[in-house]
């Protein structure tokens, strides 16, 4: 006799003779959940989605799904400070996911190959203006020309691209890569003005049925420092914009002549500005860059990334630190002590620093003039007020961007483009728009890590040190297509079915059916007798016990 469990011995056809599914108190359910990486993204891009195309791989379909959210894949491969990876569940297993390496990649075949997004919307009839030519208005642009609205960016500036080109230096975002993908937005048909400063909003939206307010945080803050008459004080937003006006002489030519730093150069302040301007400075030939910042390095605003290259390239730092009185060739600075509430307080310890020059990093503000005399306007703190529809107080009038309450970076300005872009759309067609529900989040304790084999990340190739300190070339560079590959395939599709055929292969019951390509599984609730199975060896959390229904 067979000594094997009777349960065993049972084939197919047996189970299947069997109707058991009347045993049943709880019933297997396949879920969709909202991963974490989409969920953290401020531009609300469908990261899983277009990872999973990469993985195919599909490089352009992977493109252009990013391009249904984000009309700067390249772009924001290069300067967005990554939040999917920090909430990606990979990160708990080995090391997150490199999704903005992968969208990078994606982004630079696009430019190589000259991908570009048709317009098929009919077109509305409506006219709307785009006040500042920065990512936030740029990508508001993008969105409503693809609906079928007439769009005129208006900016002040020489040349499009707002912060990207005049606060973000070449060695982090190359003009090239900027210049092709801004190209690509106008070459759908977005009209630009460029030299033109808008002092009066209610004279210039005269013609259109609509404006998106973008004007760019493009006023260095000051802050009172004792100083001497041979002191020299610059701000930081000064220096990167002068840089950039220099590259941009109209004789043509890439003129990068230095502003006079000097060799010396102490940058004020603990942000990504600062990190910039210290950066620069010592590209500019700078012998020594001191940041010098009042609080310690975990309360410093400046990205991690940011503050570990800067020392890489020699930029000293000077925690619990202010600016007491500068003179011509030097500062003094007096050490700091935080509270117990974390407020740094003067300590009177004070020390000498050698200085040609003080760079102050401390902020910038955006200019918000062009809004006087309009009706319903609310200003706070420097900002304008708007509603969860990205409108003003004043009807038609939208704000977004550095304008707005929210954190200043590039990936936020992209995110607000898009929502106004769909807000301003229904509001010109006499509606509203309204988001779906988002899905409950796929928590890590929902995979089954079991099925995931390590895969360490790739990482990126950088730019060798002596190299970095001498030119504005890219610092860090992008992978090459095996890798990317790679790293596309260390996603963990997190709560969302990648049709693996785990819950076919385990079921005792052979419950599950196979719908197809594409179309995922059903649960045949005749046999299925709700053990659980399934749910525990999904790798990916998407199937859930719910009661049955009695």
């Amino acid at each position: 006799m067979d000594d094997k469990p009777f349960a065993i011995t049972l084939g197919a056809g047996s189970s299947q003779a069997n109707k058991t599914g009347a045993w049943r108190t709880e019933r297997a359910v396949y879920v969709d959940r909202m991963p974490p990486c989409n969920a953290a993204c401020p531009a609300g891009e469908n990261i899983q989605r277009w990872l999973g195309l990469a993985e195919e791989p599909s490089y352009e379909a992977a493109w252009r799904q990013i391009m249904e959210d984000n009309p700067f894949p390249a772009i924001m491969g290069r300067v967005c400070y990554r939040p999917c990876e920090t909430a990606c569940n990979r990160g708990k297993l080995d090391e997150a996911v490199g999704v903005n390496s992968v969208e990078r990649f994606l982004g630079d075949e696009a430019i190589k190959q000259g991908w570009t997004m048709p317009v098929t919307a009919e077109p509305s009839g409506r006219r709307v203006l785009v006040i500042g030519a920065g990512p936030a208005g740029l990508s508001a642009a993008y969105h409503l020309t693809r609906l079928g609205h007439e769009v005129t960016v208006i900016d002040s500036a020489s040349a499009p691209g707002g912060m990207m080109r005049f606060g973000i230096p070449r060695y982090r975002l190359s003009r090239h890569v900027l210049d092709a993908e801004i190209g690509r937005i106008l070459s759908m048909g977005v009209q630009l003005e460029l030299n033109t400063t808008v002092t009066d909003l209610a004279k210039a939206m005269r013609g259109f049925d609509a404006a998106f307010l973008a004007v760019g945080a493009h006023i260095g803050k000051r802050a009172y420092i004792p100083a001497g008459d041979s002191a020299r004080i610059l701000d930081a937003v000064s220096v990167l914009h002068g840089l950039e006006d220099r590259a941009l002489d109209d004789s043509g030519t890439d003129d990068t002549t230095p502003p006079l730093l000097g060799r010396r150069v102490v940058v004020y302040g603990g942000g990504n500005t600062a990190m910039d301007a210290a950066r620069t400075a010592r590209r500019l030939g700078a012998s020594d860059a001191v940041v010098v910042y009042r609080r310690t390095r975990d309360r410093m605003p400046a990205h991690d990334s940011e503050v570990a290259e800067a020392a890489e390239e020699g930029v000293r730092m000077k925690w619990l630190s202010t600016i007491a009185h500068a003179d011509g060739q030097s500062i003094t600075i007096e050490r700091m002590r935080l509270d117990e509430t974390g407020f740094p307080r003067p300590t009177g310890e004070f020390e000498e620093l050698a200085a040609d020059s003080v760079v102050l990093a401390l902020g910038q503000e955006a200019d918000l003039s062009l809004l006087a005399g309009l009706p319903g306007i609310e200003e706070e703190q420097g900002v304008v007020k708007v509603g969860q529809n990205m409108m003003t107080g004043c009807p038609g009038v939208f704000a977004g961007g550095d304008m707005v309450p929210a954190e200043r970076t590039v990936t936020v300005a992209v995110g607000h483009g898009k929502k106004a872009a769909r807000h301003i759309d229904a509001w010109l067609r006499g509606g509203s728009y309204s988001p779906g529900a988002r899905h409950p989040l796929a928590d890590f304790d929902l995979l089954n890590t079991w099925y995931y084999s390590d895969a360490p990340a790739t990482v990126r190739p950088k730019l060798d040190l002596a190299r970095r300190m001498t030119t504005f070339d890219e610092v860090e560079r992008g992978l090459d297509e095996a890798t990317a590959l790679f790293e596309a395939r260390r996603c963990l599709s997190c709560g969302n079915c990648f049709e693996c055929d785990n819950c076919y292969g385990v079921c005792p019951d052979n419950a599950v059916m196979k719908l197809g390509p594409g179309l995922r599984y059903e649960i045949d609730l005749d046999f299925c007798k709700g053990c659980g199975l399934c749910v525990s060896e999904c790798p990916s959390g998407a199937i859930e016990m719910v009661p049955e229904i009695t």
